[in-house]
């Protein structure tokens, strides 16, 4: 009883996991339609890349800055107070 338990178990197992593989590959797009996408993302224009390099410098720049000094800004009451 045991053995057919895991039988069972087992297949049932494989079974699942041959369904979610089945479903990621029909779902996932092809080799052209990713392409294509690429091609489309926002970060595909070059100057729209300059300004997220830009905007992330800054950010970079205020976190150094917010880690050298010793004010502890989350207890503060908002900005410059």
């Amino acid at each position: 009883m045991s053995g057919m338990r895991t039988v069972l178990a087992s297949t049932a197992l494989v079974a699942a996991l041959g369904l979610g593989y089945g479903t990621w590959s029909i779902i996932s797009p092809g080799e052209e339609r990713r392409k294509e996408m690429l091609k489309n993302l926002p970060e595909s224009n070059p100057q729209r890349m300059e300004e997220t390099r830009l905007r992330n410098a800054m950010v970079m720049q205020v976190l150094k800055e917010a880690a050298e000094t010793d004010h502890n800004l989350a207890r503060s009451s908002g900005p410059g107070k």
